[in-house]
């Protein structure tokens, strides 16, 4: 059997489908994960958890709103008592769930340098990819007493044989690939051609690729996978053509992407059809101070604030919560045939 390599695009009829009754559904995704300096070389040892306990408000805030978080956890935070204590309860109980997340320079065992190369997971030696994989896996099953189902790589840094670790693991949901976004020029993936539609990795179809959301937007939105990596070095241009609204890149994350902005971008995934919105975030911006985009208490706020309007928006346009668990027993039964 041929190896399922999930650094290349998928081809066309592996595209996921879902139960008619599926509709359009939208995730959030948590990179839980420690606070460092995101401005500093990355270092094995300046790291910390004190950003873990705001975990629970924002589990809170989300259980208003009916919607079940997904927290990709990393090593350093399932071995801190602190992240149990915050979300084990609700994960537990079924309204939340956990997953996986990779950062290799923080998870043991430390047998590489440590260098940007290193820092996508993908780039290690396959044995050593593997067992920092198979050591936080455990680590999280302790920790929270499930075993996870789906992945995130630290800097959505995929490798060749990663999904042949996930497979052996059970992970039924690979969530890494960042669709419209290079990172080859500092030795990481380049995911500008893969497709933003979930799509099943390898022939098996035991791995489900959910790329994270990012659309072009505007009148060039459809030259946007040309135009974009050629304006990469000039980025006056780029903020040019958003400005005067012929091309915009919009993530769905509140992190440095303004409510206008992410409205915008969801009407576009919406209208073309797209089964799950992909949102994502890093969990120390649930804290001032740790990362650079919420700084302030004011920050926080304003972060909580463009949730609210997200959700509100997605609720109006018939966008309901999903998770792991809907998702997986949506597509299965779309796959096997049987009636929707």
């Amino acid at each position: 059997m041929p190896e399922t390599n999930l650094l290349l695009p998928p081809r066309a009829d592996s595209l996921a489908r879902f139960r008619e009754d599926f509709g359009q559904r939208f995730i959030v995704t948590v990179d839980t994960e420690e606070e460092f300096d995101w401005n500093a070389p990355l270092d094995r040892n300046r790291h910390g958890t004190q950003s873990i306990p705001a975990l629970q408000t924002f589990q809170s805030f989300c259980e208003e709103f009916g919607v079940v978080p997904i927290y990709l956890v990393d090593y350093p935070v399932a071995d801190s008592p602190l992240a149990a204590a915050a979300i084990g309860e609700a994960v537990a109980a079924g309204r939340a769930e956990i997953g996986v997340q990779l950062h290799p320079w923080v998870n043991p065992p430390f047998d590489e340098a440590v260098t940007p190369y290193n820092s996508y997971a993908g780039n290690l030696d396959f044995d050593l990819e593997r067992e920092k994989f198979s050591r936080l896996y455990h680590k999280i099953v302790a920790a929270f007493g499930t075993a996870p189902r789906i992945y995130r790589a630290g800097r959505y840094g995929l490798g060749r044989r990663t999904a042949e670790i996930l497979t052996e693991f059970d992970v039924a949901i690979d969530t890494s690939v960042r669709a419209r976004f290079d990172y080859s020029a500092s030795g990481g993936p380049n995911y500008r051609h893969h497709p933003l539609h979930p799509y099943w990795a390898g022939d098996d179809r035991r791995l489900l690729e959910l790329p994270l959301t990012t659309v072009y937007w505007g009148p060039l939105r459809q030259l946007g996978n040309g135009i974009y990596p050629a304006l990469w070095r000039i980025p006056r241009l780029r903020g040019a053509l958003a400005r005067a609204g012929l091309l915009e890149r919009i993530p769905l994350t509140p992190e440095g992407v303004t409510t206008e902005e992410a409205l915008r971008g969801i009407d576009v995934a919406i209208d073309a059809g797209l089964p799950v919105l992909v949102f994502s975030f890093h969990s120390p911006s649930l804290a001032p101070g740790f990362t650079p985009y919420v700084r302030s208490d004011k920050d926080l706020d304003a972060l909580y604030d463009w949730w609210r309007t997200i959700f509100a928006h997605l609720a109006r346009r018939g966008v309901k919560p999903g998770n792991v668990a809907n998702i997986l027993s949506s597509v299965t039964l779309a796959q096997n045939g049987l009636p929707s």
